[in-house]
This record gives C-alpha cells, structure tokens and sequence, in this order.
C-alpha cells in the first residue's frame, strides 16, 4: 500500500539563487558560506554537478573546473521565506504530515489516494504546481512509497524533476542498486558499524535478521530499521531537542584570535536569545575552535574544545562571562582559527526549572574551569544579583531587538563580530526567521 510522499526540492539552495537571479539561470552556481578562496561550495547547481563540482567542493577547485562559475554568497533568509512558500503549495494539494528539512517534506496517502495511478497523477500536479507558484528553477523530485524511508529512497532516484515509486512487491530488488549509506541516517561510522557485521552492499542489508540489525545500531533503532526497510508504515517521532547552537566560517580579515572571539560572542548572544526564545534553560556550554595546520599540500583543520557546566541559565552576560573563561583556559593561544562555535546542551523546559533556593542568581557566576586539556570540564556557582531583575533585563533587551532590529541592543564584546555569524541552516533545522532579524 502507497502511503508515503515525499517532496525532494532539487540543489535546494543553488535553484532559488537562479530563480531569484535569471541572470544564473542556466549557468554552473556554486553558494558558499564566505566569500573566500579557502572557503567550499555547501551548494551547486545542476549545470555545476555536470562539471564535477558539488557539496564540499572548494571554491579554488570549482574556478579550475570551470572558470565562469558563479560564485554567490549565501542568504539563508532566501532560502527559509521560499521554503515557506514552498510548503504552503504542496498543503494546498496534500496535507504536509512533516517537514524534515529546508528542502524535504512528506505528505500522507490516505483513502483512494493510495492507488498507484491517484498516487502519481497527484504527484504531477505538486510538482507542476511548485513550478507555476515558484517559479521554472523550483524543480522537486517525488517519491513514492510504502513509507516515509523508501519514500525518500524513491526520490533520490531520479534527479533532477524525477517521479519514482517504490510498491511492496517489489520489494527487496528495488532497493538493491543502492548502498547502505544511501539510508538517511547510515552515515560512515554506521559503515563501518555494518561492515564489521558483514554488511557491505544493500542486499547484505536487507537479508540481515533482525536481531543483527540490532546489534549493528546499538539498540531498538535496528530492529526498526528491518521494518522500514520491508514497508512497515511509521509514523514521525516525536524528538525533544536536547541542544543548540550556532557556528560560523570565518572571513579571511578574522581569521585571528581577537576576530574568532568577537564572532563567538555574537554566536553566544544568538543561543542565549534562542533559549528565551523557546522557553528552556541551559546546563552546560561548549566552545569549539577550528584551525588550519601545516603548509602547502600538506594543510588541514584541527580543532580544540573547551566545555563548562552552567547550572540552569538562560542569561547572555553569565554564558558570555563562561565564554571568557573557556575562551582564556586555553582557546586565546590558538592560531589561524578557521571556523568557531558554540553549544549549549541539556536544555530543560522552563515548567522544569529550578530557581535558586536563596533568591539568588545563580547566571552571575564566575566560571571555575578545572585543567587545560583540549577537553574541559568544569562548574559554576554564584550567589551575586537577584535573578528577576537579570530576566526583566534580559527581556527588554529581546523586546527592543524584536520591535527595532537585531542590533539594537547588543553586548559590546561582540563589536568586531557584529556583521558575521548570519543565520545558518541546520539539516533539521528551519531558522525562526522573527529572532534571527
């Protein structure tokens, strides 16, 4: 039984630059995070994909292969507003049952909507619609299945503007083309993971017992997996974040210690807001540094990683004052950072929130940073000003940048990364676009 449709928006980022550009249309594009020489391609088009540039490709490398291709710098506000509008053309036609990404959705087949021809024939015209609502760059491929994994399996078969499905009984030999790592999810450590157990090739994987599969992913995830894969319908999980974060590529003019540290300020006081934002608090806070080692050929990235537990805080002077602890245990002597960010985990829901037992703030802390490791752990405590008026303080300062732009009001650590750090994309992430302005 067909009951899963997926929408699969072709070189997502690259096809809304040509869409909003006719300038691009019909020429190699490739969209980087930073105009830069060092920096990659974390988009191409497809005229770009035939010349052997893609996803990761470097921008020195993409200009050897092709000497016209256009490079832009990419505006991810561009892409949420189209993704938007997007959605809103394929619910018109079929109820949108999930988003799994800027560029992915799923329908549900419900009813007569399961026959193979009903199926298709709606699928044309989702497809036939995106083009006429967006515009002739917006290409999608369609997938059709038992559910959402062979769904998506199915529209990554044919692209760009592809229809493929996938129906039970043909099952397991249409699948047997693929490799296991065309799985959502079986990335090259669950390789690795597969191939210790003998698993090599798609067949290998689908003839697997159950039991194998387990043991393969570590858990009930396996045994899961076996069903997707023979057509069990399943519907999305319901996942609670548990994390978030911001990270930038850094511009050549800041590519040096006083640079990285003014852009981890500004990413710091991006997550602090986000966590106002969505009501939670939270426990602990990491800091990473990406740097470029070596000369010539022989260059590559090396990172280093400071963490700090915060209590419960949602306070964007307490996580930039840990910052400064975590940024001076070791961070400050590092050379050429490339690329920076910041993480903020254990979030727990405000209804979850213990507040302080003496009405005091627990967010105004100093930070003790035990060792100096490349990995540090380390605890805060404090007993220093009430913790109302920091939140009063702290919601004054969101008001005025919602009511009057992002910058209004700003710490002024952040001063030199003030234009850096834009909203980012993450893969399962849509930007909230009234926080990010």
């Amino acid at each position: 039984m067909l009951r899963s449709l997926f929408v699969d928006f072709n070189s997502y980022f690259a096809s809304v630059e040509q869409q909003l550009s006719p300038a691009l249309r019909g020429r190699p594009v490739g969209v980087v995070p930073v105009m830069a020489d060092t920096s990659c391609c974390i988009a191409a088009s497809y005229e770009a994909k035939a010349l052997g540039i893609g996803t990761g490709t470097g921008v020195a490398e993409a200009r050897r292969l092709c000497p016209d291709i256009a490079i832009v710098l990419a505006d991810h506000a561009k892409y949420v507003e189209m993704h938007h509008r997007a959605v809103a053309v394929v619910d018109t036609l079929a109820p949108v049952r999930q988003v799994l990404s800027i560029d992915e959705m799923e329908c549900e087949l419900t009813g007569r909507w399961q026959q193979r021809e009903r199926a298709v024939g709606l699928a044309e015209r989702i497809k036939a619609e995106v083009v006429a609502q967006l515009g002739e760059c917006m290409r999608t491929s369609v997938g059709i299945a038992p559910n959402t994994l062979l769904a998506k399996l199915a529209s990554n078969m044919q692209k760009p503007d592809g229809l493929t499905v996938i129906e039970a009984h043909e099952l397991p030999q249409r699948l047997y083309g693929l490799k296991p790592k065309a799985i959502n999810g079986i990335g090259s450590r669950m390789v690795q993971r597969l191939e210790r157990c003998g698993i090599h090739t798609m067949e290998q994987l689908y003839a697997a017992p159950r039991e194998l599969l387990r043991t393969a992913w570590g858990g009930v995830a396996g045994a899961e997996m076996y069903d997707k894969l023979r057509g069990q319908w399943y519907g999305p999980r319901e996942t609670v974040a548990q994390s978030l974060g911001h990270s930038h590529v850094l511009p050549p003019d800041l590519r040096n210690p006083a640079g990285a540290f003014a852009v981890l300020n500004r990413l710091t006081q991006k997550a602090a807001m986000r966590l106002r934002k969505q009501n939670v608090y939270a426990t602990s806070m990491s800091v990473h540094v990406r740097c470029r080692h070596g000369y010539g050929g022989n260059r590559r990235l090396m990172g280093d990683d400071r963490a700090a537990h915060v209590g419960e805080t949602q306070d964007t002077a307490f996580l930039l004052h840990t910052l400064d602890t975590l940024w001076h245990s070791g961070l400050h002597l590092l050379r050429q950072p490339v690329s920076v960010g910041v993480q903020l985990h254990g979030l727990i829901e405000a209804g979850q929130h213990t507040g302080d037992l003496f009405g005091f703030d627990e967010e105004a802390a100093n930070a003790v940073v035990a060792g100096t490791a490349p990995s540090v752990s380390g605890s805060l405590s404090a007993r220093v000003a009430p913790a109302k008026d920091r939140r009063k303080l702290m919601a004054a300062i969101d008001t005025l940048n919602g009511k009057h732009g992002k910058n209004t009001v700003y710490f002024a650590s952040a001063q030199a990364g003030l234009d850096h750090a834009p909203m980012r994309i993450a893969f399962n992430r849509i930007p909230d676009l009234e926080s990010e302005r």
